[in-house]
């Protein structure tokens, strides 16, 4: 199991802007804080494979409450990545395990997703 650190802590605005990262797999995941909590999701929207951001680390809604996809409008809680509307169709986000140590974002690659 592979473990990134992906940011600084205080580098993540609430419903602000998120952070991408690549895992070891070479897949392209990110990071998001929502209510205070951090959370990492793959970045691949499950409706088309898209990436979510409309520009790099834009995933929330203007009002920073809900996860969109930037090419066709499916909305995800960002909370736990399930689906809340649109062509996503009840399939939610791939999340990953991630954690806040030591004033830094880690993120488990390889691990049990939550």
């Amino acid at each position: 199991m592979a473990v990134l650190v992906v940011c600084r802590s205080d580098g993540l605005e609430d419903g602000g802007p998120g952070r991408r990262f690549a895992l070891e797999s070479g897949d392209e995941a990110f990071v998001i804080r929502h209510h205070g909590v951090v959370h990492a999701y793959r970045n691949h929207c499950p409706h088309r494979g898209l990436e979510l951001d409309w520009q790099e680390g834009r995933f929330f809604d203007s009002g920073g409450e809900v996860l969109v996809c930037s090419v066709h409008g499916a909305r995800y809680d960002p909370a736990d990545g399930r689906c809340l509307g649109g062509p996503c169709r009840n399939r939610g986000l791939a999340a990953l395990t991630c954690r806040e140590q030591e004033g830094m974002v880690v993120v488990e690659e390889g691990g049990d997703e939550r």
